[in-house]
């Protein structure tokens, strides 16, 4: 008996096991429906990262042996080994497609921190890493990682350009590597990471394309690739521009024109266009390419973060939502299987205005950014011209200072750092808007059902009503009983009844100003979030523009370039210089051509008869007093006439 109850007992246990289909067979881990399965690469990333890391360093070693630098110890061991710099900012004729692909690369790169759990690869050779310090130590790995790639440029050697191919095409090839063997990651989204590499990746193939392009040219042409002549010709043709302005304005006053050169016109005044004989500097073009990549890589997490987690919840919709609904109060309809297809549709509805809100505002970020780079162009020719901006308070003194200079190296972080947060500001704002909108105003009308704000309003007629008549006739009366016209002039009349009507209108005026008060805050709050990552306008009044640190920043930035890159200025030494001493005849790779410096000494030359009988070293002389006297009448150099002729008074020369 006890062996059949002993039977009876396991039989029982096993139809209890039985119960627990869903437990894994031979000890394996189901994984959830839509989870991403660990990738586990043929080799580690950290591997990767460390021969990374060697190679950029005797890259970085090889390069420096390639440039000497004299400025420190100008006669010491016949030059040393110096450090090359990754970017020429003021090169204003330099190559900009290195420059702006280092910076992409590197802002893709900081992106791609939010979904790795090792913010330093190599790290994970020794032991894991934790999140927190390791994240800040990434914010400097990066930039060191990424320099000798831009250096290689600066440097403008045959052997720089072969280091840089072969170190972009090391850089390419580990990333392509790694976005083929683990495309999808478990955070945030499964694509998100190949995704958010697409800038990296168009950046360095652009690097991997432009180096081997540039060694070629150094062994077909056989030229020297000192800076020199890069740095002259576009301030030569800054110059050329400068003095045919005065015919072309001439010419174009003669013209009509029709509606479409007007609509051009207007075009160009809204949208950036590039305009002959003049260049934006490097710094701005770096900014519009940080702003163009900060804007993609925002609104891939905005949307890739929100929308697959809407479309798993209304796919997994079932009727228990009916009953959950109605524990709260709600009941969408009587028939459970329609209250399942309304939650769906609502949730459809919030995905359309959540994308919508995305478009809208990454749209609006894009306009604003084009809007802007007309408006630094019209700042700097103003300023290049030695004309008082309408920028108050503009620094005036055109020496850089220590806050200037600060402000100059944080201008392109800030602007990307800013276009960043307007952009999420403008996707809750245009979210909440437009999901008021669709779910108050224009479902309800669709349907015929919840018409929440709509009975409201209703009910409310009489106030809507009678604040609408109080602006009304007040705006008839202004205009009909309170104004009148004697030849040509208005002055008022009828005073008694302005006085009492005012006095009269005083309650209901109360009411319009909360209304006309809340309208105020909504435009000046979408207003302020469209314009925030917009640096050259202030978000505050002209008398607290000062308070604003984004507007700050950008009338340092506008002070040094101006101060340290006057195109005119560059042109005006460069011919100096080259007045020193005879030059052969030079070609457009070199700069200044020789017709040109005639063209410019033959404007700074007298119409002395005696004078020209004296030689070609007359001709430099009075050339190069002709420059000075240029130089020093130019009101943004002012400040530094006073200090550099402090000891040519002293001597009796009067400027």
């Amino acid at each position: 008996m006890s062996r059949a109850a002993g039977n009876q007992t396991s039989g029982d246990t096993d139809n209890y096991d039985s119960w627990y289909i869903d437990d894994p067979q031979g000890g394996q881990e189901l994984q959830p429906e839509g989870a991403v399965p660990s990738c586990h690469p043929s080799v580690p990333p950290g591997l990767l990262h460390a021969c990374l890391a060697v190679l950029s360093v005797l890259v970085l070693l090889q390069l420096a042996m390639l440039v000497k630098r004299r400025q420190l110890w100008p006669h010491c061991g016949n030059g040393r080994p110096g450090l090359p710099s990754p970017v020429d900012f003021s090169a204003g004729d330099g190559p900009r497609t290195v420059p702006a692909a280092i910076f992409m690369v590197l802002f893709s790169s900081l992106c791609l921190l939010l979904p790795t759990e090792a913010p330093l690869p190599f790290l994970v050779l020794a032991s894991p890493p934790s999140q927190g310090p390791w994240m800040m130590l990434a914010l400097l790995y990066y930039p060191a990682l990424y320099y000798p790639l831009g250096a290689c440029a600066t440097v403008r050697h045959r052997a720089s350009y072969l280091l840089g191919s072969v170190l972009s095409w090391a850089h390419l090839g580990i990333q392509v590597w790694q976005r083929a063997e683990c495309p999808q990651v478990p955070k945030i989204y499964k694509y998100y990471s190949l995704l958010a590499s697409l800038p990296l990746l168009l950046g360095l193939a652009v690097l991997s394309i432009w180096y081997p392009v540039q060694l070629v040219r150094s062994f077909s042409h056989r030229t020297a690739m000192g800076s020199e002549g890069l740095q002259s010709s576009y301030p030569e043709e800054y110059l050329r521009t400068l003095l045919c302005q005065k015919k072309l304005g001439s010419s174009s006053h003669t013209s009509k024109h029709g509606f479409l050169s007007r609509a051009w016109l207007c075009f160009r005044h809204y949208v950036y266009t590039p305009q002959r004989g003049f260049r934006l500097p490097l710094k701005l073009v770096l900014s519009a390419t940080l702003t163009g990549t900060a804007i993609y890589e925002v609104a891939l997490l905005l949307l890739v973060g929100v929308l697959p987690t809407i479309q798993k919840v209304r796919v997994g919709i079932t009727i228990d939502v009916s009953y959950l609904l109605a524990g709260f109060g709600i009941v969408l309809s009587e028939d459970r299987q329609e209250v399942v297809e309304l939650v769906k549709y609502y949730l459809w509805a919030l995905e359309v205005c959540y994308i919508s809100a995305s478009v809208l505002s990454g749209s609006l970020t894009f306009l604003v950014l084009i809007r802007s780079l007309v408006t630094h162009r019209a700042n700097l020719q103003a300023l290049y011209r030695g004309a008082a901006l309408d920028l108050s308070p503009l620094p005036r003194s055109p020496h850089p200072s220590r806050h200037a200079i600060f402000c100059w190296m944080n201008f392109s972080a800030y602007q990307t750092a800013f276009t960043c947060l307007g952009l999420l500001v403008q996707q809750i704002i245009f979210f909440l808007g437009t999901t008021a909108l669709a779910f108050l105003v224009f479902m309800p009308m669709f349907h015929g059902r919840n018409l929440l704000l709509l009975r409201s309003l209703e009910s409310l007629w009489p106030f809507w009503l009678t604040l609408a008549l109080a602006v009304t006739l007040q705006n008839m009366a202004a205009h009909w009983v309170f104004l009148e016209t004697h030849h040509g002039r208005t002055d008022l009349t009828n005073r008694h009844a302005l006085y009492a009507a005012t006095f009269l209108l005083f309650p209901i005026n109360l009411l319009v100003g909360a209304v006309v008060g809340a309208w105020r805050v909504l435009v000046s709050a979408l207003y302020n979030a469209v314009h925030f990552g917009q640096m050259d306008l202030s978000l505050l009044p002209p008398r607290a523009a000062t308070l604003d640190p984004g507007y700050h920043t950008y009338c340092n930035f506008l002070k040094i370039e101006v101060s340290q890159s006057h195109p005119a200025v560059r042109a005006f030494c460069a011919l100096l210089l080259r007045t020193r001493k005879p030059q052969p005849t030079l070609t457009h790779q070199d700069g200044l051509r020789l017709g040109v410096e005639e063209e410019g000494m033959q404007l700074l030359q007298t119409k002395d008869s005696v004078a020209k009988g004296t030689g070609p070293r007359a001709h430099q002389g009075r050339a190069r007093w002709g420059l000075a006297y240029t130089l020093l009448h130019n009101p943004a150099l002012q400040a530094c006439r006073k200090r550099a002729l402090s000891g040519a008074r002293a001597n009796g020369t009067q400027p």
